[in-house]
């Protein structure tokens, strides 16, 4: 998408439309901190109700995309906000507020991790289980997707460690090391991928039978193989799982899914080290390029996840790329450049 993105005033004047024509212009705005995408959250009060509104800027961001996932989930049954109203051409949506009960909050407050993640385990289930859930037009994660995004650790976190970019024959070496490590796994089209299936973007919310799981940041899905967001979810880039309760959701999830242990642990593995390869690239990306640099602190839990993928024999070729390539990758020390 081009960037057509129209100054501060504008977007400004366009929110308030929006917000105008739904009866919350005078509601208080909160604006909530950003994340790693162009979104931006504004918490709105008025009367004792609170409502969310998304900025997504065209050209940075597609709303539509995010406005079609949240009807088609919600009508497979799962929870998510509640749009109030949009305007897809200027990239804002008025949409139900959730609170603050993220699953990450919860653990942070104390709830039992075990209970929360048996919790997400059984959500992700009944999203890979209901029926019709790959009906909607949404990209494949096919070989063109999963290497850029495993390219990104090529671009962007591997010249860290060598001091330098990679020649063409070693990023022609990476790119054919991950093609034939995926096989199979990048023609699976099982499931509707969420991508980002973690405790930061799972809730606690209100249902009509009591509390249940919310779910946010959907809008990136994709179609693809079911073992990418149960990766999302015990290999979490942002928080260290008890090794007790990573083994506890993969049970539960195997004899939910009546999948074989060895054939779950190996594609575990493999999208594993694609997804913590990817996270690299994108957290160094964020810092040298954006000036965002609160994700590198993260860097040493990415280095161990993938150190730890790389053990399985599935996966002995990408170890040996990667130790040709940049030795001493996974125990590289990542540090805000100088001067910010």
């Amino acid at each position: 998408m081009a960037d057509t993105m129209p100054d501060a005033s504008v977007r400004s004047e366009m929110a308030d439309r929006l917000l105008a024509a739904a009866g919350w212009s005078g509601a208080v705005r909160h604006p909530l901190p950003g994340d790693a995408s162009a979104r931006r959250y504004i918490r709105l009060t008025q009367g004792g109700e609170s409502r969310m509104l998304v900025d997504a800027p065209p050209g940075r961001e597609d709303l539509g995309k995010y406005l079609r996932l949240n009807r088609h989930l919600a009508s497979l049954g799962l929870r998510v906000p509640v749009i109030h109203a949009a305007d897809e051409a200027s990239g804002f949506a008025l949409i139900e507020d959730f609170g603050d009960a993220t699953f990450t909050r919860l653990l942070a407050a104390g709830e039992a991790e075990a209970k929360l993640y048996d919790r997400a385990a059984d959500v992700l289930v009944r999203l890979q289980q209901a029926p019709g859930a790959t009906d909607i037009v949404a990209p494949p994660y096919d070989d063109a997707l999963l290497l850029e995004e495993a390219g990104r650790c090529a671009l962007w976190y591997l010249p860290l460690a060598m001091g330098r970019d990679l020649t063409e024959a070693e990023r022609a070496d990476f790119d054919a090391v991950w093609r034939r490590t995926l096989g199979d796994i990048r023609d699976c089209r099982d499931v509707l991928v969420y991508r980002d299936f973690h405790v930061d973007n799972l809730m606690i919310v209100d249902g009509p039978k009591g509390p249940e799981v919310g779910l946010l940041d959907f809008q990136d899905a994709v179609i693809g193989h079911p073992a990418y967001d149960l990766v999302s979810l015990i290999e979490d880039a942002r928080r260290d799982l008890a090794p007790a309760t990573r083994e506890r959701v993969l049970a539960r999830y195997r004899e939910a899914m009546g999948v074989g242990a060895d054939e779950l642990v190996e594609k575990v593995a493999i999208l594993g080290a694609q997804r913590h390869t990817k996270i690299l690239g994108l957290f160094v990306r964020l810092s040298r390029r954006d000036g965002k640099h609160g994700y590198l602190p993260h860097i040493p839990r990415l280095q161990r996840q993938l150190a730890g993928a790389l053990q399985h024999p599935a996966l002995a070729e990408v170890a040996r790329m990667m130790h040709e390539i940049a030795p001493g990758y996974e125990s590289l020390n990542v540090t805000p450049p100088s001067g910010s």
